[in-house]
């Protein structure tokens, strides 16, 4: 008789619960709500990433598109609202008849929006992936023009929520979809003083905590738990050494939830945590480092200094 293959999201809640110490994977974070509370936190005068990075996009993006022709296409890895690859389209819809956008997210709800958005762009024909990056990334590849090029987008500081040996990896796989000339823009946010990076993640007005504790409300609503989410503090802590902020939810009590679809009860202490989140932060250099090893070199970088922000284009070797 045949078996249905398990569920990932409660495989994962599993996998990660019972692992010590407690995570869980943050690309959980982005259903209907969380995809919209993301939204609301890129607007908070105290997560300055999100405006520092369109403002780049809205000064250069005519330089970052430049290099692009008849036949090419531009990939986007996580796309969110779809207002910063906008951003980019509008250049080459300028000057080009047509402009292909393949966009790559586990969100639907993201994919809703960037359309919607871009859909107001003449010339410009949205092809949607909801799968993940590598996969998504495979099917654009393999549906691309025989001489256009590929610019991979990976903005936002999503390399952030990679941790330094998954980031290299992650690059490797994207230089090897890619052709030589093509592209790769990336987003990431730099180091800055630490008091910045933890109001950044921890705002007074308490939206990153509900962007955090709607995983657990998701946990309840699709895999039937029974979290208690006043029993669980949001906390956001700057890890020096690590160069990274990481995102908790703190036990405020000894406590047991069941999580029935994952097939698991799980107990905690009094002040354990589950570990939702890293944000990692770079230094320019690191960045060239890390891309030269995947077989990238870096063409051009525009830095907002207020902000501490980078945008970089790196060239495939």
């Amino acid at each position: 008789m045949k078996t249905s293959a398990p569920d990932p999201f409660a495989y994962d809640v599993r996998e990660g619960l019972e692992s010590a110490p407690k995570r869980l994977d943050p690309k959980y974070f982005y259903d209907a709500l969380g995809s919209h509370l993301f939204e609301a936190i890129c607007q908070l005068p105290w997560y300055p990433l999100t405006r520092a990075e369109a403002s780049l996009l809205e000064r250069h993006a005519p330089q970052m598109v430049a290099g692009l022709g008849e036949g090419a296409k531009l990939v986007e890895l996580g796309c969110g609202s779809g207002e910063k690859l906008a951003l980019l389209a509008t250049p080459l819809a300028a000057r080009l008849p047509r402009v292909r956008v393949d966009l790559i997210d586990v969100s639907a709800t993201a994919l809703e929006l960037s359309t919607r958005t871009l859909g107001r762009l003449p010339g410009v024909e949205v092809t949607t992936h909801r799968a993940t990056y590598e996969e998504g990334l495979a099917a654009a590849a393999a549906g691309r023009q025989p001489a256009g090029a590929l610019l991979v987008l990976f903005l936002g500081s999503n390399i952030g929520n990679l941790d330094p040996a998954t980031s290299a990896a992650f690059l490797d796989r994207i230089r090897g979809a890619l052709r030589p000339g093509d592209a790769f823009l990336l987003g990431a946010d730099l180091v800055k003083p630490a008091g910045d990076l933890v109001l950044a993640y921890d705002d007074p007005l308490g939206v990153t905590a509900a962007f955090n504790k709607n995983l657990l409300a998701r946990i309840n609503r699709e895999l039937g738990a029974d979290f208690d989410l006043h029993a669980f503090d949001h906390r956001a802590r700057w890890h020096a050494a690590a160069s990274r902020v990481e995102m908790h939810l703190v036990s405020r009590r000894s406590q047991r939830v069941r999580v029935p679809a994952a097939g698991i009860e799980v107990a905690f202490a009094e002040g354990e945590s589950i570990w939702t989140e890293s944000s990692y932060k770079y230094e320019p250099e690191q960045l060239d480092r890390m891309a030269e090893r995947a077989g990238f070199r870096c063409s051009r970088r525009w830095i907002e200094p207020r902000a501490r922000f980078s945008t970089s284009l790196f060239v495939a070797g």
